[in-house]
């Protein structure tokens, strides 16, 4: 059984209880991040740690714990929880303050923090990223801040369920014509040696994982634009892929049912996925 974290406790997770006021659950105010583990250690914490401070922020919540003390927490999950390839979830929402209404409750109310752990072996060497993803494209309908890492993913996963009833593995998201991101990662394409990728606003989420894949391709000496690319301009390309802190860097091989090239990962995403496993392994903690 696992032992998760709530509120400064660590427990089993049938004992872990939340209430029913709490705004999370009613409201969905709160935010997330998710952190993968490899060899026992956390990939790129530093990056969702800001990450999390500034969602925090941007909807005027304050933190239950510190940077530091959160660190403590995900090292001392992984340790109990004996996990070395996964994920910790993180959750933070304003809290429950005895009933529901619109408003925001008195600053004091205290907010809710949870943490729990997935088990994934083998999470680094999914077969997935050797037989390349199936996209199908969708109409973005998501609210405009997806920069703040709010747990509103009610569309998103409306998004996988439509890829899953086309025989596809994700959806990626069209807003005036142009590619936004997937429904949980952002999208790329590969045309000769340049990767395109949208580039950062309230539009899309602003990717740990991103950040880092593109700062180590312009090290290989790649080139990336960043900009606004359509499904046609992906159709078109030699290559395409997504990038998030669980599935690190994953081909795309087909997109609205065209296949891409010959319909397998092509070199660029799977050297980019080789450098990112290898780097950040080397930077964990």
């Amino acid at each position: 059984m696992r032992t998760v974290y709530l509120n400064g406790d660590y427990l089993p997770e049938t004992e872990a209880k939340v209430s029913i006021f709490d705004r999370g659950f009613l409201m969905a105010d709160g935010v997330y991040e998710v952190t993968s583990v490899l060899d026992g250690k956390l990939i790129d914490f530093d990056g969702h740690a800001k990450r999390l401070e500034r969602s925090l922020n941007e909807l005027e919540m304050r933190s239950p714990i510190s940077m530091e003390e959160l660190l403590d927490v995900h090292r001392e999950l992984v340790r109990i929880n004996e996990i070395d390839e996964g994920m910790i979830y993180l959750q933070i929402t304003r809290g429950a303050p005895g009933d529901r209404d619109f408003a925001y409750p008195p600053e004091d109310t205290e907010p809710t923090i949870v943490l729990f752990t997935q088990n994934k072996p083998g999470l680094a060497n999914s077969p997935a990223a050797k037989k390349g993803m199936k996209v199908i494209s969708i109409a973005d309908q998501r609210w405009g801040r997806r920069d703040i890492k709010t747990v509103q993913l009610l569309y998103p996963s409306m998004g996988k369920m439509m890829a899953k009833a086309a025989g596809c593995d994700d959806a990626w998201m069209v807003e005036d014509g142009a590619v936004t991101e997937g429904t949980s990662n952002n999208a790329y394409i590969v045309k000769g040696n340049t990767i395109i990728t949208r580039q950062l606003s309230n539009d899309i989420l602003h990717g740990i994982t991103r950040a880092a894949v593109l700062r180590f391709a312009k090290e290989a000496q790649m080139k990336v634009e960043e900009r606004p690319f359509t499904i046609a301009e992906a159709q078109e390309a030699d290559e395409a892929f997504i990038t998030s802190a669980s599935t690190f860097v994953m081909p795309v091989v087909e997109i609205d049912g065209t296949m891409l090239g010959d319909g397998t990962p092509g070199p660029v995403a799977a050297r980019l996925r080789e450098i990112y496993l290898d780097e950040s392994r080397k930077a964990a903690v």
